[in-house]
């Protein structure tokens, strides 16, 4: 994966790319992998995946011009767009996979057994997560899997970073509710 540049250089590549197709196409290198793995996160399906990772990147070229600098990362603008074309793709067709049925986990030598109850518990819980509210369902993916900091969220959930927590608090809750006692409400 390639090196992220500082807050300054990056404002100025994307400065150069309101002018200059070359340096958007330096902004897609750096950042496609990261908005892919968060699309494909949210789909777990790869031709599905790419055409919309595609769409992220053609509406942000689209858009480059009207994109203003809040103090937020680049990349934070780039989810915002990935968020909202995720959501109009569901519109469309609902997927029938498992979000979680693909999920890698680092395996460092546990036995079988444990790795099999481990995937079982992620799938148990990430199935949990699928279930939230859409608001607390986005706020949990960007937290946990794509590892966001809360104002970056908030950025791209255009929220303030305490609706953020709140979010969150409420939809860690919720699944331990859930995942910790199947019966209780």
């Amino acid at each position: 994966m390639s090196t992220l540049p500082s807050r300054e250089d990056e404002q100025a590549l994307v400065e150069r790319a309101k002018r200059d197709p070359s340096a958007f196409g330096e902004l897609y290198d750096l950042y496609f992998l990261q908005i892919y793995r968060f699309v494909y996160s949210r789909m777990r399906d790869q031709a599905a995946a790419e055409d919309v990772t595609s769409e992220v990147f053609m509406k942000a070229l689209k858009s480059i011009g009207r994109y203003q600098d809040t103090g937020k990362p680049f990349s934070a603008w780039l989810y915002q767009i990935a968020v909202n074309s995720v959501a109009d793709r569901y519109r469309l067709a609902r997927p029938v996979e498992d979000i979680d049925e693909q999920r890698d986990l680092a395996v460092g030598g546990p036995a079988l057994e444990e790795v099999a109850a481990q995937r079982d518990e992620l799938r148990r819980i990430w199935s949990v997560v699928e279930t939230l509210p859409r608001q607390q369902r986005i706020a949990m993916v960007l937290k946990f899997q794509e590892d966001m900091k809360i104002e970056d969220i908030a950025a791209v959930m255009g929220k303030s970073p305490g609706a953020v927590k709140l979010l969150i608090h409420r939809g860690v809750t919720r699944v331990r509710q859930l995942v910790g006692g199947e019966d209780r409400p």
